[in-house]
């Protein structure tokens, strides 16, 4: 720490209880009076260093010790006065950061300008400030710091606004720009060439970059209202957002303990030190409300991590309906970077109606959905499936909608959650959204499992938030085979999986002929022989795929029509109806037999087919040879 020795004399003040005696030969002949401390002093040097000693003096009443002055106000109380004491008998004291506000402002106070002698108190301490303390970023702090417990006095000298400005200078400049001798923050000595000194002595080693957070954890060092001005001053002289919702973020962290507990977000720097006594539940709230009008509205400037535990701790401390609103719409904002664990909110209400929060998670996605449309966001008309995978426009509200059907499959077995309050979110994200609904059947299927009770209208209702024409393969198989889902809904999914089933195959035929063409357009630009038969070798592989595909789903066909005939054979058993089953039964046998022949025969038509057309590549080669 800097300091400035002042006063050459020896110190010959000593304390007796609540008094302080000057200990020079001579009888006192005034007692001044801070607070609860006495000072038993002489006129003379005070009232020549001092405008309103002079006149208290001169208007004090002579009682039997002397004349008594009473000062109630003064800056710092007791222990600046007895530093100003010494200062006016020339007694040695030291003038640092942590004492020289308080002497400044006690100087002017008692008015020791240069009127009442040369190099007073308010020279001596105004040129320690300039000099010393404003020109560095820890004696600048440590002053402002100091400013808290006087800060009207300060803010008429303007200590304040001068040590706020010296901060917001260095910490909007690169502190690697600094240069010889120190960087102030706890970094090493340099020499002009940049290599650490120690003890003066260049060791040849390179000082490490630093970031631009470097001023983070001595900035959350001061209280709110002085750390609230500093943020506004490095606004103003253009410091970037993303820099100081660095700072503020890290302010949030260390005075709201409850921020520091589901942090699961890795960085590499440390986070700010846990408080050994944290602050009270309303000064907490107090900080929540306040960091929320502090932070810049725009997105991506803290983590989506950081603003839902601001939300969540919010929630906690009962801030207000403001508060909570403009944080749902922070989060709303940037809803496409959140996770699931940061939506699984625990419902803080009385009512407790349902474990997590589904009214919060709602309006936070109806504040995603309209600032999503105001920034230009997807229309659902003319874009299909493909076209919505593929577009990077409508990434992030695709990220949305599977991540509002994965936190509905999260708060699906809440036997509180209402039917009308699932639909309700279910139902705001948009159909274009979705490419799939597999994850939004998922969590119907998991709401039907833990509502029972549901009646079959109510069943019906919910399954029609989903598309059966967008559930995948492996979705409509399971919901064909879904007892818990309406026969309605069942007879719908067999159908579109029949569709889907019947445009594979017509796809693989199309494959098939166009990779044909492709083929016959290839060989008849190139020329190479070994270039041919590779091209009908893969082609090959591709045909044979599709066959070997078309041969498992007429086993699958044969097994259907056996199960058939199994079911008309059980029911033609009855006494009444033997010959009934007999004709069934041969009936079920000669349909199953044309139905497989029929497959059969396609499927070695196709053989032959691509039989043919590999023995033709084959021969091709051989012309090739002749006609040379």
């Amino acid at each position: 720490m800097a300091c400035v020795k002042l006063g050459s004399k020896s110190d010959a003040f000593q304390r007796k209880g609540q008094a302080w005696f000057c200990t020079t030969g001579l009888p006192s002949d005034i007692v001044v009076e801070v607070g609860e401390m006495s000072f038993h002093l002489h006129k003379f040097p005070l009232l020549s260093r001092s405008g309103v000693m002079e006149r208290l003096i001169a208007e004090a009443v002579e009682g039997e010790e002397g004349s008594v002055i009473s000062l109630s106000d003064l800056p710092g109380g007791a222990k600046m006065f007895e530093l100003v004491a010494k200062f006016c008998y020339g007694v040695k004291l030291e003038l640092t950061s942590s004492n020289v506000v308080y002497l400044r402002c006690a100087a002017e106070h008692l008015e020791m300008t240069e009127e009442y002698g040369e190099g007073n108190l308010i020279f001596q301490t105004e040129t320690f400030l300039i000099q010393v303390v404003l020109k560095s970023w820890k004696e600048s702090l440590r002053a402002l710091q100091t400013c808290d417990n006087i800060l009207s006095f300060a803010d008429q000298l303007n200590i304040t606004k001068r040590c706020i400005e010296a901060l917001a200078v260095k910490a909007s400049t690169d502190p690697n720009l600094f240069g010889w001798p120190v960087v102030e923050h706890g970094g090493p000595m340099q020499s002009p060439g940049g290599s650490v000194l120690w003890n003066g002595i260049s060791t040849g080693a390179r000082p490490k970059n630093s970031s631009s957070d470097w001023w983070y954890d001595d900035a959350s060092t001061l209280s709110f209202p002085l750390y609230k001005r500093l943020i506004s001053v490095m606004e103003s002289r253009g410091l970037k957002s993303e820099i100081i919702s660095g700072s503020i973020a890290y302010y949030a962290k260390r005075y709201l303990p409850g921020l520091n507990r589901r942090q699961g977000d890795s960085s590499s720097r440390l986070g700010p030190p846990s408080m050994s006594s944290p602050p009270s539940e309303e000064d907490q709230r107090l900080l929540v409300e306040e960091i929320d009008r502090l932070l810049p509205m725009q997105k991506g400037l803290v983590s989506t991590k950081f603003l839902f535990g601001l939300l969540r701790t919010a929630m906690i401390l009962r801030a207000d309906s403001a508060c909570l609103s403009t944080l749902e719409k922070r989060v709303g904002m940037q809803l496409d970077q959140a996770n699931l664990e940061d939506l699984l909110m625990p419902n803080f209400s009385y009512s407790m109606e349902t474990l997590y929060n589904v009214d919060c998670v709602q309006r936070i996605l109806e504040d995603f959905l309209i600032m999503d449309q105001a920034n230009g966001g997807a229309s659902p008309c003319s874009i299909d499936v493909g076209q919505l995978i593929g577009s990077p426009s409508l990434t992030p509200i695709t990220m949305v909608a599977k991540l509002i059907d994965g936190y509905l499959a999260e708060v699906a077995p809440d036997i509180n959650l209402k039917l009308p309050k699932f639909q309700a979110l279910a139902g705001a994200v948009p159909e274009f959204a979705r490419p799939l609904d597999d994850g939004l059947y998922r969590a119907i299927d998991i709401y039907l499992k833990s509502h029972p009770w549901l009646s079959e209208a109510e069943r019906e209702q919910l399954c029609r938030l989903m598309d059966c024409q967008k559930l995948s393969l492996e979705a409509c198989t399971h919901a064909a085979q879904n007892e818990r889902l309406p026969l309605r809904i069942v007879v719908q999914v067999l159908f579109f999986e029949q569709l889907q089933l019947r445009n594979s195959i017509a796809g693989c035929f199309l494959v098939s002929e166009n990779l044909e063409g492709s083929r016959q357009l290839r060989s008849g630009v190139v020329g190479s022989n070994e270039g041919g038969w590779a091209t009908a070798v893969r082609e090959n592989q591709v045909l044979k795929v599709g066959m070997d595909n078309m041969r498992m789903r007429v086993s699958e066909l044969e097994q259907e029509c056996t199960n058939m005939r199994n079911e008309i054979e059980k029911l033609g058993r009855g006494k009444s109806s033997s010959a009934w089953g007999n004709v069934s039964k041969k009936l079920g046998f000669r349909l199953k037999s044309q139905m497989c022949s029929a497959e059969e025969g396609s499927v070695s038509n196709q053989s032959s087919v691509v039989s043919g057309k590999i023995e033709k590549l084959k021969e091709k080669p051989g012309k090739h040879k002749k006609n040379l």
